[in-house]
């Protein structure tokens, strides 16, 4: 988000929620809060930083229920979703 102030440009990030399911969960737990985002690359960048596991596992990032394979710009109350591969039976 940005505050546009005169001749300033503040920009506000919002504190997202990351749900992660499956290995992932066991890795960084079933929640997380992420500060100071924009878009889903900057948001794996911190998680890969503060879960180092996680680079090393598959998964993919869901936002808003609709499953992502590029950049995607995130919103205050976005949904984000990391899922493990996952098999039918």
């Amino acid at each position: 988000m940005q505050v546009f102030l005169g001749k300033f440009v503040l920009l506000l990030f919002m504190t997202l929620h990351v749900i992660l399911f499956g290995r992932l969960a066991d890795i960084a737990g079933s929640s997380v809060f992420v500060n100071a985002v924009a878009d889903t690359d900057t948001l794996i960048k911190a998680l890969h930083k503060t879960y180092p596991a996680l680079a090393e596992s598959k998964y993919v990032i869901a936002v808003d229920k609709h499953v992502i394979t590029s950049n995607t710009l995130l919103n205050e109350g976005s949904v984000i979703a990391l899922l493990p591969p996952f098999s039918g039976g």
